[in-house]
């Protein structure tokens, strides 16, 4: 295989960056090692974020989640070492990445990581309803 593991994370200019979007990404094969252990810890990553000036180029996020795979670390440190990752790539306006880990020892753990630019708020969410007829704002 010609394709490695890398720590490299890639950007590109955000298509639209006067407007706030939701940019929504599941990573469902995220592996690392226990560091007790040495046995492997598996997780669905989500990561969510409102791009700023750049947004995470697809097969570098790809690469830099395998590098994960021989490196020891535990559940609340590797979560925030890639967000924080994340941030100094790209400078996000909003980013949350959740982890939820599988099972081990019976126990099943997520990790919710987050971060918001300074000065940054999100605009009001508006719900539509199912037909149409009506728009709730929430604040």
């Amino acid at each position: 295989m010609t394709t490695q593991a890398a720590k490299q994370l890639e950007t590109f200019p955000n298509p639209n960056s006067a407007r706030d979007y939701h940019i929504y990404m599941e990573i469902p094969e995220f592996t690392c090692l226990c560091p007790k252990t040495g046995q492997p810890d598996f997780a669905t990553l989500i990561l969510d974020y409102i791009a700023d000036e750049a947004c995470v180029e697809l097969k570098s996020l790809k690469l830099y989640m395998w590098s994960f795979r021989e490196e020891g670390h535990f559940h609340e440190d590797v979560t925030n070492r890639i967000l924080d990752d994340l941030i100094a790539a790209l400078n996000p306006r909003f980013m949350r990445l959740t982890a939820k880990f599988y099972v081990r020892g019976g126990i099943f753990t997520n990790v919710v990581a987050e971060h918001r630019k300074t000065n940054w708020q999100p605009a009001p969410f508006v719900e539509l309803s199912q037909f149409g007829s009506q728009s709730n704002i929430r604040g």
